[in-house]
């Protein structure tokens, strides 16, 4: 484990029993022995934007599938509003929306019929309001002009729309949505980051799945990191960055003596380099880190305080890239 990943688990999580989502040791294991989610502990605070973050493979989906019993867990146990899943699922799931791997629909009806056939199925909902729900739900997805059109014509992103527009059929207290910017241009994302902001200012907990950091970092209260089924990291993006610390950088021609002057300080482990010397700050301050340097008679070209930005965490934490982009 990387130092980044050991202070990230180090980080508390809440306990006052407000949790959307709570798992223990969720964990599923695949015939022939492969674990897809190894003893996943999740604590997703009602209200919160919570961006769940990882690579291809690292474990989301499949986290995604057993939260709504799509599929059994090996081992471990969850709950949904306090409500254990899946025995509780008939009476949950209902103040649920979600968007899981793609949405599917049927390919000969059109946008709007695809929608009113799964509100029909919703018990919870009166009949007689169905057709004004639907309309809602395409205005709010920007597909009112093609709901006419059949869904084997429609684009991927606007798939990925009519699947947003069904999660949104009626409120939820509980949005799952794995990827839901797949396929969209930008501006679709931009309208999927206001959907998802005008759904937690109405009181919804948002729990959403990416791999793009952008998009996380801009709407999510909250973070939870994958990476090789295991949960790495989960907080608040400030608690995030404190978790990887922040780094003094000093360009010099005497890189030795400036990591004795480091090292005495109390910074963490100087790394030398061809320029300089790189060393977590940790409680130093930068400004006695200049005094002492001057005071040593070391000939400092420049001094840097480099706060890791949201790549360089993740890199830290899963030893894998990111894609940082829209």
């Amino acid at each position: 484990m990387t130092a980044v990943a050991e202070r990230a688990a180090a980080q508390p999580v809440g306990q006052d029993g407000s949790a959307a989502i709570r798992s223990t040791g969720l964990t599923k294991r695949f015939p022939g022995g492969q674990i897809a989610v190894d003893a996943v502990d999740l604590v997703v605070p009602r209200g919160a934007i919570y961006g769940f973050l990882g690579p291809n493979g690292s474990g989301k989906t499949t986290t995604i599938r057993m939260l709504l019993g799509l599929v059994s867990a090996t081992s471990g146990s969850h709950e949904l509003f306090g409500e254990p899943m899946p025995r509780a699922a008939g009476a949950v799931l209902p103040r649920v929306g979600a968007l899981v791997e793609g949405p599917a629909f049927h390919p000969y009806l059109n946008g709007r019929d695809n929608l009113l056939r799964l509100d029909a199925g919703d018990l919870t909902v009166p009949g007689r309001s169905s057709r004004a729900r639907v309309n809602s739900a395409l205005e709010r997805v920007g597909l009112a002009a093609a709901a006419g059109k059949r869904y084997r014509k429609y684009s991927l992103g606007m798939r990925q729309r009519l699947g947003l527009a069904a999660a949104l059929l009626r409120p939820r207290d509980l949005l799952v949505l794995d990827e839901p910017t797949n396929g969209l241009d930008p501006q679709g994302t931009r309208e999927v980051r206001h959907l998802l902001r005008e759904a937690s200012s109405e009181g919804a907990t948002v729990f959403v799945s990416s791999h793009l950091l952008s998009e996380i970092e801009q709407i999510c209260t909250d973070v939870g990191v994958m990476s090789h089924g295991r949960l790495v990291f989960q907080g608040s993006l400030p608690e995030l960055r404190a978790a990887a610390g922040v780094r003094v950088r000093v360009e010099t021609s005497q890189p030795q003596v400036a990591a004795e002057v480091l090292t005495r300080l109390g910074t963490g482990r100087p790394e030398l380099r061809p320029d300089g010397v790189v060393a977590e700050l940790g409680a130093v301050p930068s400004e006695k880190v200049t005094a002492e340097l001057v005071a040593y008679n070391v000939d400092v070209r420049q001094l840097v305080v480099e706060r890791p930005d949201l790549e360089d965490l993740f890199v830290a934490l899963t030893g894998e890239g990111f894609d940082v982009d829209e």
